[in-house]
C-alpha cells in the first residue's frame, strides 16, 4: 500500500505514520518528494488488517494499493497466459479458438442430442445446456434437472462433445459433476461467493460469466476467490451487463473483454447470445469478439428456437449456427489464430 502525506505533514507526523504501519503489521519506507511525502507499506494484507482506515489520519491524504488485488489471477503475477485442458484434444486458451454452443434448455433428449450433433458438425468443440435454470420469474420454466443432466449425458455419448453446463446451488455439485466438464457459474450466481468455492473444490473447470451488474474487478475477484480455493482452471465470460439500453437484452461490453485479457491470465470467451438478446446481432458481435482477441464463443442454439421453453428470441436454428461459424474463418485468421479441430464422431 502507499500512504500519501498531507503537504504540510511535519516529521513527527510522518513517523507517527509508519509507527502504525508497523503495529500493523508492515514495514514502511518513507520516500520524500519536493511537494509531499509518502509512506510504502511492504507486506501480505492477506494475514494482516488493511492499511486503508489511516487514511482517517487528519496528516494522511489518501491511501491506495499499489499491486492488484487478484493476486493469483493477474498477468502481472503470472505474465503466462492460462491453457485449461477441458478433455483430450480440447484445450482452451492457447491459440485456437472454441465455440461452446447448445440449447439454452434442455427440453427433450431427442432435441439436445439432434442439437449436439448439428453443432459439432459445424465445428463446436463443447455442448452447452441448461439442466438447471434460474430464471427471474418463478413461474418460468426452470429446466427439468436430474431428468435434463441425463439427457446431456446421452448428448454427450451421441455426440463426443464435452458438456458445459450451469451450477446454480452446492446441494447440485454431485449429480452436476457426474456430468458436467465444465461447470458453468451464471451471471445471478457470479458473485455468490460460497457457491464459488464450492465450485472450486470440485477441481473442475470453471466457466465463470461475469454478473450483470459486475464491474469488471469484481468479476476478476469472483475468479480470484476459484484460484485462492486451489482451483487455477477459471474461464471468464462476458455475456453483457444491465444498462440503460434497450434495443438489447443487455449491452455487450467488448473492453471488459479486453481488459480481463490485459488484466488476469485467464482465458476469456464472450456470449452473444445473452450479450444480445436478439438472434440478427449474434453473428456481427461473434466477429467483433474474435477480431478483440476472445479465446472463444458461447453460442446459444435451437432447432426450432420458435418453440424454445426460453430464450428463443437470442437462438439461432442449427444451419445459420453453421454459417456463422464459416463466416468467422476470416476473422480468426486475421487474428493470427485458427479454429479449434473439429470433434470427430464417436464410432459405433
Amino acid at each position: 500500500m502507499i500512504i500519501v502525506m498531507r503537504t504540510d505533514a511535519t516529521a513527527d507526523d510522518i513517523r507517527s505514520v509508519e509507527q502504525q504501519v508497523r503495529d500493523l503489521g508492515y514495514q514502511p519506507h518513507a520516500i520524500h518528494g519536493e511537494v509531499s511525502t509518502v509512506v510504502a507499506a511492504v507486506g501480505d494484507e492477506s494475514v494482516h488488517a488493511s492499511l486503508e482506515p489511516l487514511s482517517h489520519i487528519a496528516s494522511v491524504d489518501r491511501v491506495f494499493p499499489i499491486q492488484k488485488k487478484y493476486k493469483l489471477i493477474s498477468r502481472e503475477a503470472h505474465p503466462e497466459s492460462t491453457v485449461i485442458k477441458i478433455a483430450d484434444g480440447v484445450e482452451i486458451g492457447g491459440n485456437a479458438i472454441h465455440v461452446i454452443a447448445g440449447p439454452c434448455s434442455v427440453e427433450s433428449e431427442e432435441m439436445v442430442v439432434q442439437t449436439a450433433c448439428a453443432v459439432r458438425d459445424a465445428g463446436a468443440t463443447l455442448l452447452r445446456g441448461g439442466a438447471y435454470k434460474p430464471r427471474t420469474s418463478p413461474y418460468s420454466f426452470q429446466g427439468l434437472g436430474q431428468e435434463g443432466l441425463h439427457m446431456l449425458r446421452i448428448a454427450k455419448e451421441e455426440s463426443g462433445l464435452p458438456i458445459v453446463t450451469e451450477l446454480v446451488k452446492e446441494g447440485d455439485i454431485g449429480v452436476v459433476c457426474e456430468i458436467a466438464d465444465v461447470l458453468q457459474i451464471g451471471a445471478r450466481n457470479a458473485l455468490n461467493y460460497a457457491l464459488l468455492e464450492a465450485a472450486a473444490d470440485t477441481g473442475k473447470p470453471i466457466l465463470l460469466k461475469r454478473g450483470m451488474a459486475s464491474t469488471i474487478q469484481e468479476w476478476l475477484l469472483a475468479a480470484e476467490y476459484i484460484a485462492k480455493q486451489g482451483n487455477p482452471n477459471v474461464i471468464l465470460c462476458e455475456r453483457g451487463i444491465r444498462t440503460f439500453e434497450t434495443a438489447t437484452r443487455n449491452t455487450l461490453d467488448l473492453a471488459a473483454a479486453c481488459v480481463a485479457k490485459l488484466e488476469s491470465r485467464l482465458p476469456v470467451l464472450i456470449d452473444p447470445s445473452h450479450g444480445a438478446g436478439r438472434w440478427d446481432l449474434i453473428d456481427p458481435l461473434s466477429r467483433a469478439a474474435v477480431a478483440m482477441g476472445a479465446d472463444g464463443l458461447v453460442i446459444e442454439v435451437h432447432p426450432n428456437p420458435e418453440t424454445a421453453l426460453s430464450d428463443g428470441d437470442q437462438q439461432l436454428p442449427p444451419a445459420a449456427f453453421a454459417e456463422l461459424v464459416k463466416g468467422l474463418r476470416p476473422f480468426v485468421g486475421a487474428a493470427g489464430r485458427s479454429l479449434a479441430p473439429q470433434i470427430e464422431a464417436p464410432v459405433r
